[in-house]
């Protein structure tokens, strides 16, 4: 099972995304290079994401994103 926090922590480098809600767009954690980051760190796991076919709120907390993979990843 893949860790989003986890990948987060990887990518941000800032424990702020263990936070649940933390709002990662807002707080300038996630940006677009970031986002390209997380998504192929995803599909090195095994989790294809369709940027164009999801639901983008869901990319803005880390319980977002992990609902995503959860999903997807079944």
């Amino acid at each position: 099972m893949i860790n989003v926090s986890d990948l987060l922590y990887e990518i941000c480098e800032d424990e702020l995304v263990y936070e649940p809600d933390c709002e990662l767009i807002e707080s300038g954690l996630l940006d677009s290079y970031a986002m390209i980051e997380l998504f192929s760190a995803l599909e090195d796991g095994g989790v294809y994401l369709q940027p164009t076919r999801i639901d983008r709120s869901l990319l803005k907390t880390p319980a977002g994103i992990q609902k995503l993979v959860d999903d997807y990843g079944k």
